[in-house]
């Protein structure tokens, strides 16, 4: 079993999160997976960002807001 550093995306209305997380490689078929703690942790900043919690999220990750932009053609 070896692991690796990653990281996650969470979009959730006008916000994205950027969370480190730890993917599991092994011999199974469920490779690579996250650690309990981690899917935890994406659960907790996703609940956040619905709730517009932002100090909340930005303790678990880092936080982005998506802003639309003007497109000439």
């Amino acid at each position: 079993m070896s692991t690796r550093k990653a990281t996650k995306r969470v979009h959730e209305g006008k916000y994205v999160a950027e969370v480190d997380v730890v993917l599991v490689e092994d011999d199974t078929g469920w490779s690579p997976y996250l650690t309990v703690e981690d899917a935890c942790r994406l659960d907790d900043v996703r609940e956040a960002l619905r709730r517009e919690d932002i100090s909340a999220a930005s303790r678990l990750a880092r936080i982005f807001r998506l802003e639309p932009i003007a497109a000439s053609r």
